[in-house]
């Protein structure tokens, strides 16, 4: 597996990766969608989300979405 984009955040990645494909591969892909690895990947999220604050990454991101927002409705329009 990579590491993440904050050093301080690899294991925390390293967990939700491994709690993700097995979710993915042993339950999802038999049919039980029911979530496992929700607070995982909100730990992971918040230490990503710090790293990139630390980098000035953050504002880049900001930014960008000034730029270019994402489509507010994703749903194609119809003729």
């Amino acid at each position: 597996m990579s590491s993440s984009v904050g050093a301080d955040c690899t294991e925390l990645k390293q967990k939700y990766d491994t709690c993700f494909n097995k979710w993915y591969s042993e339950k999802f892909l038999k049919g039980d969608t029911t979530p496992e690895c929700e607070d995982l990947f909100k730990d992971y999220r918040a230490c990503v989300m710090t790293a990139l604050k630390d980098k000035g990454i953050d504002k880049l991101l900001s930014d960008s979405r000034k730029e270019s927002p994402f489509p507010t409705d994703p749903k194609p329009e119809k003729n």
